[in-house]
This record gives structure tokens, C-alpha cells and sequence, in this order.
């Protein structure tokens, strides 16, 4: 039996934030209810796949997940048991956001087998968070994290934003600060993108009103005071946007870096399983063997361990400098990578530019 992560997607919230470009929606409770129900259908109906598998993670995101009642994540999860093997140990993460959970709820989602949480605070400013869209304040935050430790949940990870509208690198120090100064075992922090199709992207798309957003020094400030502050509170890098505690790295999202396979359900929800990547309702395409080491490339690179050799040879039966060497020798020779026994990893310096690094990856069809 092979290694499978799962990951179920509920496409409802409270309220769309303004730079959400995710596939989610406020809801009807008649509506959440049907699209439970045909949820579980579609979980049970992977029955015979689940026969070559053993689930080592499960991911309920979306959307907000947390808008559901607890009688229907424990129905999605029922679902899920009673189709696939689920490893004893196996993490299963559901996200959460303030104002949409209680006490009550949290003790059901432990019911359910919910051992690790997600919770999007965003900002610990309440005039950012209004800007931001959020329905929560941080206040409303500070109740929810402390209810999910009352209620036993010992491995959280909180969901941070820098480089948005009005910000500060001193407001968001604040935010890191506060943040990390409540222990939670990990810290996502991402820089806002801003994406067609949503209100942010009609304010400030195609460089309108750049005023209102942090200059490109303020963000790389941003960027590195991150990893600095962080440092100091326990947590360490292990990818680009992310920081953990020694042990608690997010093992499902590892998996997407490392290229593990992943069945996604729920609308709009990925999947890679073997060579094939698809969204649900849409036919599997096939990737290449050029595709697919380029996969391996830019997402391992996200890891601060980098790639391993090793690894890409086992994968694909040549030896990494066959395939990117000049390119690799280009980049170490910029600082840009560097080469340590098996691992090929980006620098701090290249970290700074990772996104043009990568595509230098995209662009080599030497294969």
C-alpha cells in the first residue's frame, strides 16, 4: 500500500475577504447540508482506490471550513474512515477562523479525530484585519486560540499576512511579536499576492494606488525581520513561508513539496496522483517527465533543506547536474544556490529573489 494525503475542500465562509481569490462562497445551511451529503458521497465512492492506499494526512480547508456544524465534520470524517486506511499517527488538520467556532465546537472537531488546527488571524491590528474583509477582530482571536487549548489541542498553526495596504514593518513586528509570543507550535506567514477577480485587485491591480501598499524595501524588510524575530521565539524556517517548532512542521503541506500523492475532494479541489494532476470535475493530464522534474525543482527549492540528489536520481533514473547543471552552476556562481553533500538549496540571498530562481528552473529544457 502506497502513502496517500487527503485533502477536502469546503467552499463556504461568512463573508469573502477582499483579496480571496479561492474558490468559496457565504452559504445557505440547506446549502452546506447538500453539499455535505454529496461530500461523503464522493468520499465513499473512492472505495476501490482506497484499496492501494494508507493515509498518512488529512486537510480539511477552504473556504472556512469551521462554518459547518460539528455533527457534519464528524459526518465528513466518518466518510473518510470508513473509505481509507488512516494511519494511527496520521495528522489531520482542519482550518478555523475566529467567530465561527465555540468551546463546544472545538470539543467536537477532537471528537471527530481533528488533532491539529489552522486558524487565520492575519494581522493582530483590528484596523488592518477591517481593511483586510476579516469578520474577526483580534480580541475574537485571542478567545478561539485560548478555547482551542482549553479544549486539548496542542498542535496549532496560525496564519499571518504581511505586505498589505497601510501596513508598517513596525505594525507587522507587532503582529510577529504578539503572535509568537502565544506559543503556537507553527506560524505560516505569507505575503499578499494581489489576485484578479477580487476587490483588491480592482483597487490596487496593475500598480494602482501603490502608495497604500509597502515599497519593495519595506516588504524584503518584512521578509527578514520574519525570519529574525521568529528565530528568537523557538521557531525555525523549514520552507520559504514557514516556521515550526522543532517537530511540528506541517506534514501534509511537506508532502505538496515534496511531490507525495494527494487526492483532493470537494469542488475545485487538486489532486497528483502518480503522473497525473486534475482538479475535480475536470479529466487527469498527464504530466511529462520534463513536467515533472520541474515540479520537483521549484517545489523542493521552497524547502530550506532544498532538493536531494539522491531523490531525483531514485526518481527519475538520471542525475540532477544531467539535466539542470548549467543551471545550477549559474546560480551557485550569483549566490543564488548552494550545494552541500546531497542537498542543493537556495541561499539566504537567493531566498530574497526565489521566485526568478525557479524560473530559471522552468526555463532549462535540456531533459
Amino acid at each position: 500500500m502506497r502513502p496517500l494525503e487527503l485533502y477536502i475542500h469546503i467552499p463556504f465562509c461568512i463573508k469573502k475577504c477582499r483579496y480571496c481569490d479561492f474558490q468559496s462562497a457565504p452559504s445557505t445551511k440547506e446549502e452546506r447540508q447538500e453539499y455535505v451529503t454529496g461530500l461523503c458521497r464522493k468520499i465513499r465512492s473512492y472505495g476501490e482506490l482506497a484499496e492501494a492506499y494508507h493515509v498518512v494526512t488529512v486537510f480539511i480547508g477552504g473556504g472556512t471550513p469551521s462554518v459547518l456544524e460539528g455533527a457534519q465534520i464528524l459526518d465528513i470524517m466518518d466518510a473518510v474512515r470508513g473509505t481509507f486506511p488512516i494511519d494511527a499517527g496520521a495528522e489531520i488538520t482542519m482550518e478555523a477562523n475566529p467567530g465561527t467556532v465555540t468551546k463546544e465546537k472545538f470539543k467536537t472537531l477532537r471528537h471527530a479525530g481533528i488533532n491539529r488546527l489552522s486558524i487565520g488571524l492575519q494581522s493582530t491590528d483590528n484596523s488592518e484585519l477591517k481593511m483586510l474583509g476579516r469578520i474577526h477582530t483580534y480580541e475574537d482571536f485571542l478567545q478561539t486560540f485560548d478555547a482551542a487549548r482549553e479544549t486539548g489541542f496542542d498542535n496549532i498553526n496560525v496564519d499571518l499576512m504581511s505586505a498589505i495596504p497601510f501596513q508598517s514593518v513596525d505594525s507587522w513586528d507587532t503582529t510577529l511579536i504578539r503572535t509568537a509570543g502565544l506559543g503556537p507550535e507553527h506560524i505560516s506567514a505569507y505575503s499578499l499576492i494581489i489576485e484578479e477577480g477580487t476587490p483588491f485587485f480592482e483597487r490596487y491591480g496593475n500598480g494602482k494606488r501603490a502608495g497604500e501598499l509597502p515599497s519593495e524595501e519595506e516588504e524584503r524588510l518584512m521578509y527578514m525581520h520574519t525570519r529574525d524575530i521568529l528565530s528568537e521565539y523557538g521557531y525555525h524556517r523549514y520552507e520559504i513561508s514557514n516556521y515550526a517548532r522543532p517537530g511540528y512542521e506541517c506534514r501534509h503541506n511537506l508532502g505538496y513539496w515534496n511531490r507525495a500523492e494527494y487526492l483532493g475532494i470537494g469542488t475545485g479541489a487538486a489532486s497528483l496522483m502518480q503522473e497525473y494532476r486534475f482538479t475535480e470535475g475536470e479529466e487527469p493530464v498527464k504530466l511529462s517527465v520534463q513536467e515533472q522534474m520541474e515540479e520537483f525543482m521549484f517545489l523542493g527549492l521552497r524547502k530550506t533543506e532544498g532538493i536531494s540528489k539522491k531523490a531525483f536520481q531514485k526518481c527519475f533514473g538520471r542525475a540532477v547536474e544531467s539535466v539542470y547543471g548549467k543551471v545550477i552552476i549559474e546560480m551557485c556562481r550569483k549566490g543564488l544556490l548552494e550545494m552541500e553533500g546531497d542537498a542543493v538549496r537556495l541561499t539566504e540571498k537567493g531566498t530574497d529573489v526565489s521566485n526568478y530562481v525557479m524560473s530559471e528552473f522552468l526555463l532549462d529544457k535540456e531533459a
